[in-house]
């Protein structure tokens, strides 16, 4: 029996997922087709592709070797379909990007909401998570990071720089202490992340304020945000997200307080043969960077 290519597409969807029902929901299959489909692959090849234990469909070693030639399969699909597309200039189909909570809620909107005004035929995804994005099962096409990745066949490129600030409502600040140094945060309720649930030591802006308590707590910063414009403390938050209520903050401790970090796109080495994902990779990181300096001279 020979292998048939389209069993490929499925086999790729279970070694991502590593689930029959998660490889169905994503190709929209039935998760018995996805199984049958599988079976008929390991039969086509004579060995078993995937180990199924109580995780989940992990590749054995035979997978492992096949889960190669499966994605340079995919990625020759693409480039075929296109170089048959012509070169009509707009960008089509579907791409899906990972980011932290921040960008993902403050900048990214109005870039990719850009991008596909110019490319109407384009569907682009937002996918927030708390962590760090798995390009490798294909959570997303592409990733914006904080921090560069150290392991992986990834592409890197530096963004852009970006700001944060120690801030408060000014009807936070109208009820208590004056604050003109670090040490008298000690009588102020902080606001920050779960510490057991930070996910990349960028994001531990708390530490460098000496502060090792959080009285209020997310993964978010859309929730973060939201208790600092209603007054229930204090806060270190990006300046792109605080410039449309800069009325309602006050910036605190500028001179002792000021962080910089960095936003990073990580895709795929191997997308970066793909003159689509080029295109729309350089479109998003041109719209990032005039976003985060537009919204920066705002606040």
């Amino acid at each position: 029996m020979e292998p048939h290519w389209d069993d490929m597409r499925i086999f790729l969807a279970v070694a991502r997922t590593e689930s029959l029902s998660g490889a169905g929901r994503d190709l929209k299959v039935d998760p018995a087709t996805v199984g049958r489909r599988i079976a008929r692959l390991e039969e086509a090849f004579g060995t078993p592709l995937f180990a199924k234990s109580p995780q989940g469909y992990a590749p054995t070693d035979a997978g492992q070797r096949l889960l190669a030639h499966a994605e340079q399969a995919e990625q020759a699909m693409e480039g075929a379909v296109e170089e048959l597309a012509g070169k009509s200039g707009k960008l089509s189909g579907q791409i899906r990007i990972g980011a932290p909570d921040g960008c993902a809620n403050f900048i990214l909107p109005q870039v990719c909401a850009a991008i596909s005004e110019d490319n109407p035929d384009l569907e682009i995804q937002i996918v927030a998570l708390p962590r760090v994005v798995n390009l490798t099962k294909r959570e997303a096409d592409m990733a914006i990071g904080v921090s560069q990745p150290t392991a992986g066949r990834l592409s890197v490129q530096k963004i852009t720089d970006y700001s944060l600030s120690l801030v408060g409502a000014r009807s936070y600040l109208r009820n208590h202490d004056p604050i003109e140094r670090l040490e008298d945060l000690k009588g102020h309720r902080m606001i920050g992340y779960v510490p057991d649930m930070i996910f990349d030591k960028e994001l531990d802006y708390l530490s460098e304020t000496g502060i090792d308590r959080v009285n209020l707590a997310s993964n978010s910063v859309s929730v973060q945000m939201a208790w600092i414009r209603q007054g229930y403390g204090l806060g270190i938050v990006h300046d792109f997200a605080i410039a449309p209520f800069m009325r309602r903050f006050v910036r605190l401790l500028p001179d002792d307080l000021s962080l910089v970090r960095s936003f990073y796109l990580i895709r795929h080495q191997d997308d970066r043969r793909l003159e689509r994902m080029n295109r729309f990779s350089e479109a998003l990181v041109t719209g990032i960077r005039e976003e985060v300096q537009r919204l920066e001279t705002e606040s």
